[in-house]
């Protein structure tokens, strides 16, 4: 397959994917913000909370609209650019998104509609209700869309159909509670939570700047800087277990995370550092031009232990044998072994051969956990490109830091002080709408590129993934996205910047 068409199918999904996750973060929280605020209108029957409520939901369902084109896209994709990806992963993948597709969505978007429409069409108390299921069946959808990227991040609870070259599930329980893809889920929409908090908390510091809406601004701030504070403590200590996994189940990326190139004892967290653009696996030039390191943390993130060894790139690439380390090169030969053992395997299939079957099947079986191995070209292809990961996750831990900061801030200063003294806060506020963005983004960015070049952990590199078609058509398609999503996108600013320009009260 050429190399050409699999760079722009990977660079039409990365496309799909990240305009999807401009729309999603903010569904995920927002949902539940606006669930909180209507739980006060219908305890209080204030028309100022019903007001507030409608307000928010208004942008929740201009984003929930777009965010839906998108995500549509992205599942066909699955079948046009990955259609090898697709069989193999057989029914392990499609079970999630099918769940997800027939009870979470179906849920979200039939509530969605009572809880839009249904304002003084039924009670209040159903309304509530339906509310609170939107909230609930955003999340829903993003379990089981997570619990699938998991499976792909750490491979569980199936076996390998020789005669269909399919992975089939036999532990559905093993696959949705993988430790990876509960991890994965908590982070992700926790990452959610707070940019649906900077959003509320920022276009109320917006109100408070223009004199506007203070009272609603303020009220608002609240909720949203209290959702955010707690959803900020929380991420940090779900982080803490996403590293312990990725530590176990991946520590390549790991290693390029923090650009760590030789393993050591008692290894410390850059927190700040600039990477040295020629430094190789195989030269010896300073891996940092610049660096800042918080001494023992990464043994203690990564394994819960502050004098662990943490493996570098280079063990990881050549082997490490005082610490049990495989070199790949072995792996990429016992890869190579799985993938001729299946070609003799469905061989004597044809020929009815049964001794020559047991035989290969049992080779097959000894060498699969390797499989995707056997189809690289080199020890070194199991490198991802370590500047985009390192510091996407340093963008990520840093933002994380200042949200934290400043719904603390927010939260004291709304309810202790006169905020509309503190400009400067109110700007940082406002600021920090579309850098929530960026981190959210950066986390997915160390996600997925960190983990390159694997499709599926170990079994399956993303170049054997693609789908073999024309790379014009795979061009034609990228560019169409493109516009389409930017068109998209630039429509959902403006509508909601004018939304915002009108106010809750309708612009009186």
């Amino acid at each position: 397959m050429e190399e050409h068409l699999v760079d722009w199918s990977r660079a039409q999904f990365a496309l799909t994917a990240i305009y999807h996750w401009l729309f999603v973060p903010l569904t995920l929280g927002l949902g539940f913000i606006i669930a909180i605020m209507e739980t006060i209108y219908v305890k209080t029957n204030s028309d100022f909370w019903k007001k507030t409520t409608k307000f928010w939901m208004t942008l929740f369902a201009i984003n929930f609209a777009i965010g839906v084109a998108t995500g549509i896209i992205m599942e066909f994709e699955f079948g046009t650019n990955w259609a090898n990806y697709s069989w193999f992963v057989g029914d392990i993948f499609g079970a999630p998104l099918a769940v997800e597709g027939i009870l979470a969505f179906f849920m979200e978007s039939t509530f969605f509609a009572v809880m839009f429409f249904g304002w003084d069409k039924v009670s209040k108390g159903f309304h509530l209700l339906s509310t609170w299921l939107v909230a609930i069946g955003s999340n829903l959808s993003a379990l089981w869309i997570l619990v699938a990227n998991g499976w792909m991040q750490y491979p569980v609870g199936m076996t390998f159909n020789p005669d269909t070259v399919r992975n089939e599930m036999n532990n559905f329980w093993e696959v949705l509670f993988s430790p990876v893809a509960i991890s994965k889920f908590l982070h992700t929409i926790s990452s959610g939570y707070i940019v649906a908090s900077l959003f509320v908390v920022g276009i109320s510091a917006w109100y408070l700047l223009k004199r506007r809406e203070i009272e609603f601004a303020k009220k608002s701030m609240i909720i949203g800087a209290t959702f955010g504070l707690i959803s900020s403590i929380f991420i940090i200590i779900n982080g803490d277990e996403s590293a312990h996994q990725v530590a176990l189940k991946q520590p390549v990326k790991l290693a390029a995370m923090e650009g760590l190139y030789e393993g050591k004892k008692d290894a410390g967290i850059v927190a700040l550092g600039i990477l040295n653009p020629k430094k190789t696996l195989t030269n010896d030039e300073d891996t940092f031009l610049f660096e800042l390191e918080a001494p023992y943390a990464l043994s203690l993130l990564g394994y819960h232990d502050i004098h662990a060894f943490v493996p570098g790139l280079k063990d990881l690439v050549y082997g490490n044998e005082k610490y049990n380390i495989i070199p790949t090169s072995q792996k990429m030969a016992q890869g190579k072994i799985a993938i001729q053992a299946l070609k003799d395997y469905k061989e004597a299939k044809r020929n009815n051969d049964l001794i020559a079957i047991t035989k290969h099947e049992k080779i097959l079986r000894e060498n699969i956990k390797y499989f995707g191995y056997g189809h690289l070209n080199k020890p070194e292809d199991i490198v991802p490109p370590v500047g985009i990961t390192f510091y996407a996750f340093h963008i990520m831990v840093a933002l994380g830091s200042w949200f934290l900061a400043l719904f603390a801030l927010l939260l004291f200063f709304v309810l202790k002080k006169d905020i509309l003294k503190y400009k400067w806060l109110l700007i940082s506020a406002v600021a920090s709408i579309p850098l929530g963005y960026i981190a959210s983004e950066a986390g997915w960015i160390v996600a997925e590129v960190g983990r390159q070049p694997w499709a599926i952990q170990d079994l399956m590199p993303v170049g054997i993934a693609a789908t073999d078609i024309s790379s014009t058509n795979v061009k034609i398609t990228f560019y169409m996205f493109a516009f389409l999503f930017t068109a998209l996108l630039i429509a959902e600013i403006k509508i909601m910047l004018r939304q915002i320009s009108i106010g809750p009260n309708g612009g009186h």
